[in-house]
């Protein structure tokens, strides 16, 4: 989806150590001017109304126009922020000296080997390794990071998968951040990289036979994932095309099941889908369909035995359990084990050979339903805090008892457990190590602000203990609310640095994320989708009201679609927020939506609505940050965004400060910076130089909303 976020975008509720921390300095423009941008008026016409861009030319990538003048505001951005330099240098110290830079993941077993990866000081990617599964093993490297990235600045990594005899590694690489991965596959046994490879490839899969290779791949112009082909190891032959997804709104994955048997293929939109499968021993076999694709029902196909286990939400917004024999899997044979319910949202399914486990969200709370296939007793995995994230992790065991599974909250650095479905037994295997870390410092609440139509908004914070409730702390308050994403609640180490400069840290669950469900989404995207910016307003008023802030301390933050947020709630409500930062904003709706040979816009349909539709276009109008900038006071604000984006064009932020800075009738800096080097969506992919860029953020919002006194 072009508007996720990106892991490196998510920025939650942290808690961490204590720190004689450098003060903020106030921040002094001095001498600097930022760039005026040209104006050359693009004129388009949509149901009646003229719209003019004065800065449509911003769109032409690689001309010298465009990089002379996003390096004027690099150059600009520096100087704004020089002032900040020692700022930076301490948080990233502090951020470096909390983390275990040397360190190992839990192993996991596969196939008679134990995988893990490990991370070395002073280096920037994780290293992958395994050893056979027996005492005094020696350790193999089967990917090095560092390696692959020694003559590039940018490395991305995806699909990694072994097969089932244990020689053969599959994997993609992205080298310029613009999300488009090369296959790759080398022999384990030689080290050898072969001369297999494909171009755009978006999923990854191995038949049981060793030398086929299931894999996707996404369209040229619109990167939408839309072809699956099937690659036998040395052939030259052009590989076969079995499937070409011609719907646009819909992409296509491919995947292994746990059991092994079988290979599916998901196809699917932001709001119907369907599944085909394929025996994996059968590999030059034909897929075949688990059920058609039913406009607005969605379904998740796993297996297990002589059945398949689908979530299914034909009967309810958020899923429902089914089973289906192997030989007739279609809609007609579909036998309920777990009813839809209204108030708890199963987004996630994993069947075992004797058992299967269901993720949940019960009034927005994750938890693991573990369920016995013989007489389908159940039991929740016990979970010691109220509020937390659960996920399964690494389970790569059909018969395994034990259960993998992750766990965090707001005080609680990120676990690895082990539960084992015979005694009901969690054994936690490891804790991320954050050094010097009490969590006896650190207080975590949830509160909920009413919104403008009566519903109940949850609001997660965490602070450090003493933190005054009369108005004068500092407040930084975060939100997504698109696509139906659930925002977890995490720990972060980077924010203690916020935390023990006394800042709140907030996170909003606005409407048009998933939290409490589909029907949260629902109230939040196309017709519905002003109630995701009313919701913040009412998140932000609230925390005013009830003084744990005062509009004069307040920043807020957002990321991709979290940015079209930051926008929309900035236009109407600028006097609400002291500053705002906007990472990868997408703010010029209505132009993008409008251009069907952009990434994924298609798609995206059904999230934000086309404004080719008169209804769609008057409703999407009022929101989009781009169009409704006007001559009025603005927040100080930080806009970020890397030129290699796929996701979110640059052109976008660049335009939206463009306009910005010739409208605003405030002095308040605006600071916009573009990362010129190879970088994605979620920034750069090196770990230090990630921590870096948080740095960078930490040190503008801190000279905003928490100054030296």
């Amino acid at each position: 989806m072009r508007r996720w976020p990106a892991p490196s975008l998510v920025l939650l509720f942290l808690a961490g150590c204590a720190a004689a921390p450098l003060r903020p300095p106030a921040l002094d423009l001095g001498g600097a001017q930022p760039p005026v941008a040209r104006k050359e008026p693009h004129e388009t016409t949509l149901h009646g109304e003229k719209l003019v861009d004065d800065y449509f030319w911003l769109k032409q990538k690689g001309t010298p126009a465009v990089e002379s003048y996003l390096s004027a505001e690099n150059a600009y951005a520096a100087a704004v922020m020089k002032p900040t330099g020692p700022l930076q240098a301490a948080l990233y110290e502090e951020m470096v000296a909390r983390i275990q830079e040397t360190d190992t993941t839990v192993p996991y077993r596969k196939d008679g080997w134990l995988y893990y990866s490990r991370t070395v000081q002073g280096l920037q990617y994780p290293i992958q390794c395994r050893k056979r599964d027996a005492a005094g093993a020696a350790e193999e490297i089967i990917l090095d990071q560092n390696e692959l990235a020694k003559t590039v600045k940018f490395l991305g990594l995806s699909g990694l998968t072994v097969s089932d005899d244990g020689n053969l590694l599959a994997y993609g690489t992205d080298t310029t951040g613009y999300r488009q991965f090369d296959l790759h596959v080398k022999d384990l046994r030689t080290g050898a990289v072969l001369a297999d490879t494909a171009a755009r490839v978006t999923s990854i899969a191995w038949a049981a036979d060793n030398q086929t290779l299931f894999y996707t791949v996404e369209d040229e112009v619109s990167k939408r994932s839309h072809r699956l082909y099937r690659h036998t190891l040395g052939s030259k032959d052009a590989d076969a095309l079995l499937f070409d997804e011609r719907d646009e709104r819909f992409g296509v994955q491919v995947r292994r099941t746990l059991s092994k048997a079988f290979l599916v293929l998901d196809v699917g939109s932001h709001t119907t889908s369907e599944a085909h499968v394929l025996a994996a021993d059968q590999p030059l076999g034909s897929f075949r369909i688990i059920a058609a694709r039913v406009q607005d029902q969605q379904y998740k196909v796993e297996h297990g035995g002589g059945f398949f286990y689908l979530l299914d939400n034909s009967t309810g917004r958020n899923y429902r359990v089914v089973k289906a024999p192997v030989g007739s899997p279609g809609r007609e044979s579909w036998q309920e084990l777990i009813a839809q319910d209204d108030d708890v949202m199963r987004d996630a399914l994993a069947i075992f050979s004797d058992h299967y486990v269901v993720h949940e969200r019960v009034s927005g709370v994750p938890q693991l339903r573990v369920v016995m296939l013989q007489d389908g007793g159940s039991r929740q995995v016990e979970l010691p805090e109220p509020s937390h994230s659960v996920d399964l992790e690494h389970n790569a065991e059909f018969d395994s008892p034990l259960l993998r599974y992750a766990y965090e909250s707001n005080v609680t650095p990120d676990s690895v457990y082990d539960y084992d479905v015979r005694t009901g037994k969690s054994e936690l295997k490891k804790r991320i190590e954050v050094k010097g870390y009490d969590p006896t410092r650190y207080a975590a609440e949830r509160i909920y602000a009413t919104a403008r139509d009566g519903a109940r908004i949850p609001i997660s914070l965490v602070y450090r203990r003493g933190a005054p409730r009369d108005g004068s702390a500092p407040l930084f308050l975060n939100a997504y609310g698109s696509y139906g994403y659930p925002y977890p609640v995490v720990f972060n180490p980077t924010a203690i640095s916020l935390l023990d400069r006394g800042v709140v840290v907030a996170f909003a669950h606005i409407r048009g994320g998933g939290d409490l469900g589909k029907k949260w989404h629902d109230q939040g995207r196309m017709m519905a989708k002003m109630n995701t910016f009313t919701d913040f307003i009412a998140a932000a008023e609230h925390l005013i009201h009830e003084r744990y802030t005062a509009s004069d301390r307040l920043g807020i933050m957002g990321g991709s679609a979290g940015g079209l947020l930051m926008g929309a709630v900035t236009n109407p409500r600028p006097e609400l927020f002291k500053t705002v930062i906007s990472l990868v904003p997408f703010v010029d709706v209505i132009n993008t939506m409008s251009d069907e040979t952009l990434p994924l816009t298609v798609g995206e349909f059904e999230e934000w609505g086309n404004p080719k539709v008169e209804e769609q276009y008057r409703y999407m109008r009022q929101y989009s940050p781009y169009e409704n900038v006007s001559a009025k006071a603005y927040p100080a604000m930080l806009v970020r965004t890397s030129y290699n984006d796929s996701q979110v064009g640059y052109w976008e932020p660049a335009k939206y400060v463009a306009r910005l800075r010739a409208t605003k009738t405030d002095g308040n800096p605006l600071v916009f910076k573009c990362d010129m080097d190879p970088a994605g969506h979620g920034g750069k992919s090196g770990r230090y130089d990630r921590l870096k860029t948080t740095a960078f953020d930490f040190a503008w919002l801190l000279t905003q909303i928490a100054p030296a006194r």
